[in-house]
């Protein structure tokens, strides 16, 4: 394959869910063998439509999207589906063949290397649903990479995976010899492996192509909007100037008449030259996390807890951790110790050794959402966390997550998973929890969002337990007490 053949080629490509709902109007873009592309855009812009575009598993209502004949495409989707979580490994990998793949087991074997799986025993046999969220990330990892793909479609891939795993995953694409692209909301990670960005604009649309990485376009597009911005500003001047001495020279009357109205038409072609300024990615309204009244004395406390050992046998460990109104505690540890099992049975009070006391209402946010009910809207979720039934609140607390209009009475389980995430947050905050429990919540969220996130839960008032492997959200919020599991 040539260098400067494209492996894709997007030629007046539109797309829309429905004919009310526009994802992308006549657009173009190329991508050569090597070029390693972040995608750039707000939630909901359509971000992982344009993967299901270029796998084919969606089509343009027009245009052409051209391939290289012959070219392998591969996604490692956000989410493991729900039907291959009783998988084993080993079928787990074969369902991504069309035909049985004879020697299968070394593949699994070298894939897993790569995604820093370490295989103490043959996982060959295990279940998907047996290994922890950042397990089954590498796992999504491994099953797009086994393809060996020309084209390599990543959403999210950060999502899950703790420092080692993201070191891993970045040194491998700093290697990789074919074509990459990637959707996430890491800015560190993009900038230490892409050659571009491909911008989706949420108004107008288009897929704007940038070279450079994730930092140098970040600048160029904030640049660009403040130098529209200026520009804009200028016309207005010069149009109202105009607009005044064009009525003055009207109401003089006989030959200023003509001199007005060639000023109206110099009006009207600046009108034309103003720019449609982007309404750039806006981010969620500040907000705080109220916080259960009376709410007073031990909140939670901790006397033992149990890990899994790399082998995946469990291990008894003793502490004295207890909390009270106000106190905040990060769990720490790497990905398949147990930290979100042993949330989830806080959360659910079935875990030994840990007592939430009673009356204490607990809000807990999961990293796969599933908290949430996916057929329920918007609408009736956000109205259940309440309790005593606001609209008028209900709806301000959504706008103020950026759902909006339709978006109220649109199912969960169609909504981006960017989405899920603010949904989550606004229940909690209709909630009024005594114990906060937070299972990575920067997972799929836009990266604008999460300082706003970071103070309301820096300013959080009850008790609160955080797993997050993103060091600098978890540097902005207050942090009392640290438990790592690992020690």
């Amino acid at each position: 394959m040539a260098r400067e053949e494209s492996v894709i080629r997007f030629e007046k490509v539109s797309f829309e869910y429905g004919h009310n709902k526009p994802i992308l109007d006549e657009v173009d873009f190329s991508l050569r063998r090597g070029m390693k592309m972040a995608v750039m855009g707000q939630n909901g812009a359509g971000k992982s439509t344009l993967f299901a575009l270029m796998t084919g598993e969606k089509k343009p209502e027009s245009g052409e999207i051209h391939r290289v004949h012959g070219m392998k495409v591969a996604t490692a989707a956000q989410v493991i589906p729900r039907e291959k979580m009783a998988l084993t490994v080993r079928e787990f990998f074969q369902s991504y063949f069309s035909e049985k793949v004879y020697d299968i087991d070394p593949k699994i074997d070298a894939v897993l290397e790569v995604v820093n799986l370490k295989h103490h025993e043959r996982l060959h046999d295990r279940t998907i649903q047996s290994f922890s969220g950042g397990q089954q990330a590498r796992l999504l990892l491994a099953s797009a990479l086994i393809q060996d793909p020309d084209l390599l479609l990543l959403d999210e891939p950060t999502n899950n995976l703790d420092t080692a795993g993201i070191a891993h995953l970045t040194q491998f694409l700093v290697d990789y010899d074919k074509t990459c692209v990637v959707i996430s909301h890491d800015a560190e990670f993009l900038n230490a492996f892409t050659t571009g960005v491909l911008y989706l604009d949420v108004f107008t649309r288009k897929i704007e192509q940038y070279p450079g990485n994730y930092h140098d376009v970040q600048r160029d597009i904030l640049a660009r909007i403040e130098r529209e911005n200026r520009k804009n500003a200028q016309l207005e001047k010069k149009i109202q100037e105009n607009k005044d001495k064009a009525n003055f020279f009207a109401q003089k009357g006989g030959k200023m008449r003509l001199v007005a109205k060639k000023m109206r038409t110099e009006v009207e072609e600046m009108e034309e030259e103003k720019v449609d300024v982007r309404k750039e990615d806006r981010t969620i309204r500040p907000f705080s996390i109220p916080v259960q009244e009376d709410l007073g004395g031990v909140v939670f406390s901790l006397s033992s807890y149990s890990v899994l050992s790399p082998k995946g046998k469990p291990i008894e460990k003793k502490v004295a951790i207890s909390l009270r109104k106000n106190n905040h505690l990060l769990l720490r540890g790497p990905n398949g110790i147990g930290k979100s099992t042993l949330l989830e049975a806080i959360a659910r009070g079935v875990a030994e050794g840990a007592t939430i006391t009673e009356g204490v209402k607990v809000g807990y946010y999961r990293q796969d959402f599933s908290t949430l009910d996916f057929n329920q809207t918007v609408f009736d979720a956000l109205l259940q966390a309440m309790g005593k039934p606001d609209e008028q609140r209900l709806r301000s607390v959504a706008a103020s997550f950026l759902i909006t209009g339709d978006t109220v009475y649109t199912k969960i389980g169609n909504l981006s998973e960017g989405q899920k995430g603010l949904v989550a947050f606004a229940s909690l905050v209709l909630e009024r929890p005594g114990l906060l429990i937070l299972d990575e919540p920067t997972n799929h969220i836009n990266f604008r969002h999460l300082p706003i996130i970071a103070k309301a839960l820096d300013q959080y008032q009850g008790a609160m337990i955080l797993v997050s492997h993103v060091p600098e959200f978890v540097a902005q919020i207050r942090i009392d007490d640290i438990l790592d599991l690992e020690k």
